[in-house]
């Protein structure tokens, strides 16, 4: 692995974290992002049990383009 290749994996994790840490403060304001239709909640008062299945999918075709971008030489 040449200096290249690890500069590039910093710069796309920073991006990642900044990401996902804008995506924490404005979470309130955006949450048609973490509340899609497939996305399951269950449970009753206190315990709730919550599953983004349709966020995951989408976070993960969004992470393999970005991923196959930087990885292609």
């Amino acid at each position: 692995m040449n200096w290249s290749e690890t500069g590039r994996f910093l710069i796309l994790a920073g991006v990642v974290v900044i990401v996902i840490g804008v995506a924490f403060v404005y979470a309130d304001k955006i949450q048609l992002l973490f509340r899609l239709p497939g996305d399951f909640e269950f449970g009753r008062g206190r315990f709730r049990i919550y599953l983004p299945v349709a966020t995951s999918i989408l976070l993960s075709i969004l992470l393999t383009i970005i991923l196959n971008f930087f990885s292609r030489r």
